[in-house]
């Protein structure tokens, strides 16, 4: 372990550069700042490379955009293929798993291999593929890639070996799935239909043998040819030449019938005696109109023939509705009988199959449920009840219910909340569902002894939160909030709402919980602040609201007499009045002028809230000059503080909870008084006010449209974003002038940007400021280095508007460097660009040999007018409440207010907060800045603090207590606070702690209180930091970082010491970007489709104890034994003697195919693959078992099937001597 010197306190003031990057901070990560200290401390990092690992868990949610179905009705379990080529394999709860094909090619089918542990896929690149399922993360075992034909259909008869492929030239190959090679019999489509036929039967749809004879092989043609083509004898028994095409057959169980589906909505029923004509023609859902004639109706894509023991069979089927009714829905039609039952889907049918009791196809099949597959969902109808009850689903299939617009991830929660929350959300559960157990039960899963509480908490695009049990890689919905109750409904067509018809105002930007005293906060779209507490029991209620005008910074003052009359920090605890207002949109505000107004109108009444969260105080921005306000960025809450701070483009505010009142409201400038490291000129008024509210809040946008024709965050738009790249361009590219009423956005809590690195000479970022060339440093003043600013500009290494506040746009008249930088950024981010300032002009500049300093924070700018008329804000982008050092030369820590910036400048603002319980309800509270300035590469992402043992240090919180529990007049009730004072375990070692500031580029580590830079690591160069948070790992600390160009790694603490950085995740979709997050224990998930939610660890720990926690796919289970068919039917019945496919299909009588038909790929074992075939003497042992099982269970067949052959044996002499001893005394004439 590698020891690092430490200073405490009592280091010689450092000049103000050096906190500000001077070069005293060095560049290379484990050197300490070289000063005299009287104290000194050793700090013994325990964390190492060796310590860290990065795999994917578990995957979470609903198979996005699903393609095919398939069960195994023996060991119980559900396979689901997508079209980017994933397989998730479901079972009971807790047996879950993803696969994944390295092609990614859409799954066009999959067939399991009953009760044998393995799967076959068929991919849209013409590659079949065998999984092994006989372990807990399955493996390919072979593929087949075939190279001159396209596959259609694929059939895998029970306990065969051999798999037919249907091909779309109309070919039938055959495949032997032990090896994997293709026999050299084929059925060709001109020998299975009559030569004299002309016309090509198309493409195969349908496969399957009989199930009165394995034989015969039942092949259907998309054009309407039916062909039973006799293997033996290498002929057809019948043709059938029908109008329509088909889409799907299935036989009855006897073999002696099947029944077509076809394009024109009618099923046709065919018997084998007479197969000139169809036996029955139905049109389920076709009228016949006045005229006579059948109604049009579309085709029924499916159709299944299951009969039953004790009643009529079952026909289930999809499609057939008629055409002339538009908007319905899609239906599954139940014909039981006489009874014809259509159930009604929410979303088109992918696939469905009925679960039987038997996995043989010649015995009475017994239907007992329906497996729905749905484009956005799963259902699972129960069959045994005349009403057709649906199962509950135990999976989390309805994570995307509304769109997912952030994500947060608590690993290490206290243990009460879940039985909780989980005990409140169980009282609105839906209820209806079939009472039976959910059939899909397969595998088995046990709670491994690696788990702890985690919650995993999802906001929405409609304003719902739902908080997930996600311990043990799990995942359980436990409770759903929806805030929109707190508002009223909006009303089109009424006053301001006419202009502003959001799709979704009340979706969520970003949540900050605190699981120990149970306080929640959500900020939303609408630039509003929902302040809930947790209570046990239902209330009556008035919520609270708060109206706050953030303030602009000077630069968009038109006048400097207006400057003067702007808002500015008042004297201490006190607020001014009109940051307050009633709940009354129209306060404040002058006839016509939308101003001093919110977005949403607040209930005024008092409600009735149920058991849960409860709404306390509602915060929102007030609409500006007929500009609706920023959308906030930044937000931070502490329960022991009783204090909320938000920020935004335009500033910050600090809310006291408590009292209910605004104790700080400034703009962003005025936060740095005389510490400003920049000079800011006056700026000129500007004519044309474009509308400031496309900026994005703190992430990136999600692109709520410009109009009333924008892309709706529907499903259809925020979810499948990154599949409709194209249209989203289209109409961002629209010029904004033309668009009514001023546009937004949804912004969402992750910092992705435009890269600010530059790019052959040109300046690469959209939104900052040309430079001019060859222009001098200003020199360094007393007060460090500062930047003359010409105009609203800022330095042109740094963008004028970050992740917190970033304009993901250029128009369409852009100069060629831009346009290319367009087509870089939606190459590499799939980003959309475009912009609402149309004159904007570029111009190259020059970096020379001075500015490409790490350090250097000075740049001259370009006055041309269109850079002063550009909008450039510096946005909060961070804050963190906590006992610190707000100035130098303060001996104890005080609560204090850490402010992250755009410009990656760090704001320290301490706070006098009354102790007393009674003075902290009615005495102010008092806010000042110190004038502390620190300075980083790049927008602030996060803050943390380290006590010089290096420990993490908590924030403070309260305790919880339940709000409306009954008082008790012996108890008075009070407030109980937990303090992590960074002197509380220090007493040895003297005061002081360490202060973690990351940014998109940059990590620094600060000694505090001299604000001295110990530690500096320059994280990347050619990308930015996206996301970044400091969790625990292997009881120690460090900083896990997620970058833009895919990179995670992790940085020790305190000395920034590189430990892992893995190329894992190319940035491709931005919905990755927002909802990627760290947590404790070596843990991250994000959302890796619009509706499946995928959990990483960067945990060498946890990798190796993933295969315990992961569930079994694959358990021994006996094959049920065929029904005995009795003497008579068996002799009767046609299939007398077996049918050996090895004699007719092996090489020695079939030959070999040709090479260049399909090509054989051995299955490739990766990483995880060698881990889990060289799992330890456990597995092995645990190998051994299952194999013995399995040789004894075959060896108790064999035993079992010799006693029935001898039983029957016996049976049959006992017969014949009965027979013999009638028949011999009977004359010829006799008989």
């Amino acid at each position: 372990m590698k020891k690092f010197r430490k200073v405490l306190d009592g280091l010689t003031t450092s000049s103000p550069g050096g906190t500000i990057g001077s070069p005293s901070c060095g560049s290379a990560a484990g050197t300490p700042t070289a000063a005299p200290t009287p104290k000194e401390i050793d700090i013994q990092e325990t964390l190492v490379s060796e310590n860290f690992q990065l795999c994917k868990t578990v995957r979470h949610g609903f198979p996005y955009q699903p393609t095919a179905l398939a069960f195994d009705p023996v060991q119980k379990i559900l396979a689901i293929g997508s079209r980017s080529g994933g397989v998730r394999i479901l079972g009971r709860p807790g047996v879950d798993c993803y696969c994944q094909h390295e092609s990614g090619a859409a799954v066009l089918q999959l067939q399991f291999l009953i009760n044998e542990g393995a799967l076959v896929t068929a991919c849209a690149d013409d590659t079949l593929h065998l999984w092994n399922l006989r372990q807990r993360r399955p493996a390919v075992l072979h593929s087949l890639k075939f190279n001159r034909e396209r596959i259609t259909f694929c059939h895998l008869p029970f306990q065969s070996k051999w798999l037919y492929v249907g091909t779309e030239r109309g070919n039938t190959h055959i495949v032997n799935i032990e090896s994997f090679i293709l026999s050299g019999y084929v059925i060709m489509w001109n020998k299975a239909i009559e030569l004299a036929t002309k016309t090509h039967p198309g493409p195969v749809v349908h496969l399957s043998d009989s199930p009165k004879d394995e034989g015969k092989l039942l092949i259907g043609f998309e054009s309407g040819t039916i062909v039973q083509w006799d293997l033996r004898v290498k002929k057809a028994d019948f043709r059938i030449y029908y109008d329509e095409a088909i889409h799907s057959v299935s036989w009855h169980h006897e073999g002696k019938q099947f029944m077509c589906s076809h394009s024109d909505g009618s099923l046709t029923l065919w018997n084998l005696r007479n197969t000139t004509k169809p036996f029955q023609v139905t049109f389920p859902h076709g009228k016949i109109q006045k005229d006579g004639r059948k109604e049009s109706c579309k085709p029924i894509l499916k159709v299944e023939y299951k009969t039953s023991r004790n009643s009529e069979p079952f026909v289930i089927f999809s499609g057939g509705l008629s055409y002339d009714k538009a908007g319905r829905r899609p239906t599954l039609t139940i014909m039981h009988g006489k009874a014809i039952t259509v159930l009604e889907m929410d979303y088109p049918i992918v696939e469905f199959m009925a679960l039987c009791e038997t996995p043989y196809n010649n015995e009475v099949q017994e239907p007992y449920a329906v497996v729905v597959l749905l484009e956005k969902d799963l259902i699972v109808v129960d069959l045994t009840q005349s009403n057709f009850p649906v199962f509950e689903n135990p999976y989390p299939m309805d994570i995307h219910e509304s769109p997912v617009t952030c994500t947060a991830y608590f690993a290490e929660c206290p243990p009460d909340i879940i039985p909780i929350l989980y005990s409140i959300g169980a009282k609105h559960k839906k209820t209806g569902y079939s009472q039976k157990e959910w059939p899909i039960s397969g595998g088995t899963w046990t709670l491994g002894s690696h788990t702890y509480p985690e919650i995993i908490i999802t906001g929405h695009a409609d304003g719902s939160i739902k908080f997930w049990d996600a311990s043990a890689i799990t995942l359980q919905m436990l409770y759903k909030l929806k805030t929109s109750k707190v508002f009223e409904k909006p009303k089109p067509g009424e006053g301001r709402a006419a202009d502003l018809v959001e799709d979704d105002p009340f979706a969520i930007q970003m949540v900050s919980w605190c699981p120990k005293s149970r306080i929640f906060c959500v900020v939303g779209i609408s630039a509003h602040i929902i302040l809930y507490r947790f209570s046990k029991y239902d209330a009556n209620t008035q919520i609270v609201s708060l109206e706050v005008r953030l303030p602009c910074e000077s630069e968009d003052v038109i006048s400097p007499s207006e400057n003067e009359n702007n808002p500015s920090l008042s004297e201490p605890g006190s607020h001014s009045p009109h940051h307050q207002h009633p709940a009354s949109p129209s306060s404040g505000t002058p006839e016509g002028v939308k101003d001093s107004i919110p977005h949403l109108k607040v209930k005024d009444r008092t409600v009735r809230v149920p058991p849960g969260y409860q709404a306390e105080l509602v915060i929102q921005l007030l609409w500006t000059d007929g500009e609706p306000p920023q959308q906030i960025t930044s937000l931070d809450i502490n329960s022991a503080y009783g204090l909320l701070a938000f920020g935004n483009c335009n500033g910050l505010a600090v809310v006291d909870y408590l009292q209910k009142t605004v104790l700080l409201c400034m703009s962003t400038l005025d936060l740095y008084g005389a510490a400003d490291p920049y000079q800011r000129l006056t700026r000129s008024p500007r004519r044309n006010r474009q509308s400031t509210s496309e900026f994005c809040m703190r992430g990136l946008s999600n692109f709520y449209s410009d109009s009333k024709k924008r892309i709706r965050t529907s499903y259809q738009s925020l979810t499948e974003l990154s599949d409709n790249q194209q249209s989203v361009d289209m109409e961002r590219s629209k010029s904004p002038t033309s668009v009514k009423g001023p546009g937004r956005k949804l912004s969402l809590p992750t910092d992705l940007k435009t890269d600010l690195d530059h790019v052959n000479g040109h300046c690469t970022s959209p939104t900052s400021q040309p430079c001019s060339a060859g222009k001098p440093r200003v020199p360094m003043g007393p007060e460090g280095p500062r930047l003359t600013r010409r105009g609203p500009g800022r330095p042109p290494f740094r963008k004028a508007q970050s992740a917190a506040c970033m304009e993901i746009s250029l128009p369409v008249s852009h100069t060629e460097g831009y346009a290319s930088r367009r087509a870089m950024l939606q190459q590499l981010h799939g980003v959309t660009m475009y912009s609402h300032d149309e004159h904007h002009t570029t111009a190259p500049y020059c970096w020379n040999e001075r500015e490409s300093r790490e350090n250097s924070f000075s740049r001259s700018r370009s006055s041309s007018v269109s850079s002063i008329d550009r909008d450039t804000k510096e946005a909060i982008t961070t804050l963190q409440l906590g006992e610190s050092f707000g100035r130098k030369g303060d001996a104890l820590p005080t609560p204090c207010l850490w402010v992250g910036t755009s410009l990656g400048v760090v704001l320290l603002i301490p706070m006098s907060i009354p102790t007393d319980q009674e003075e902290r309800m009615e005495e102010p509270v008092t806010i000042g800045p110190s004038g502390t300035v620190m300075m980083l590469k790049g927008s602030v992402l996060r803050f943390a603090f380290l006590d010089c043992m290096g420990a993490l240090i908590q924030s403070p919180y309260e305790v919880w207590r339940d709000p409306n529990a009954p008082e008790d007049p012996d108890r008075p009730r009070r407030r109980k606070l937990v303090n992590f004072s960074p002197s509380s375990s220090q007493d040895t070692c003297g005061e002081g702690h360490l202060a973690v500031v990351c940014s998109e580029r940059q990590a620094k580590v600060f000694l505090m209180p001299s604000q001295s830079c110990l530690f500096v690591h320059n994280i990347t160069e050619s990308s930015f930091v996206l996301r970044a948070d400091v969790v625990s790992v292997c009881n120690s600390v460090c900083l896990a970082c997620f970058c833009a160009n895919g990179h995670v790694m992790t940085l020790s603490l305190p000395s920034l010491r590189p430990l892992i950085d893995v190329n894992y995740l190319p940035l491709t979709d931005m919905r990755i970007a927002r909802t990627f997050c760290f947590t404790n224990g070596g843990q991250a998930l994000y959302l890796s489709s619009p509706t499946e939610i995928q959990r990483i660890t960067y945990s060498q720990e946890m990798c190796d104890n993933l295969q315990e926690m992961l569930g079994e796919l694959f358990t021994p289970i006996e094959t049920p034994e065929a029904q005995n068919r009795g003497f008579l039917k068996g002799f009767f019945g046609g299939n007398t003697h077996t049918f050996d496919r090895e004699e007719l299909f092996g090489e020695a009588a079939a030959g070999k195919a040709s090479r260049s038909l399909a090509q054989h790929i051995p299955g490739q074992v990766g990483v995880e693959g060698m881990k889990v075939a060289a799992s330890g003497v456990v597995g092995d042992l645990a190998r051994a078992r299952i194999a013995l099982d399995e040789r004894g269970q075959r060896l108790g067949e064999l035993e079992d099937r010799t006693a029935m052959m001898m039983t029957s044996a016996e049976t049959f002499s006992k017969h014949a001597h009965e027979l013999m001893l009638k028949c011999k005394d009977k004359k010829w004439y006799q008989f």
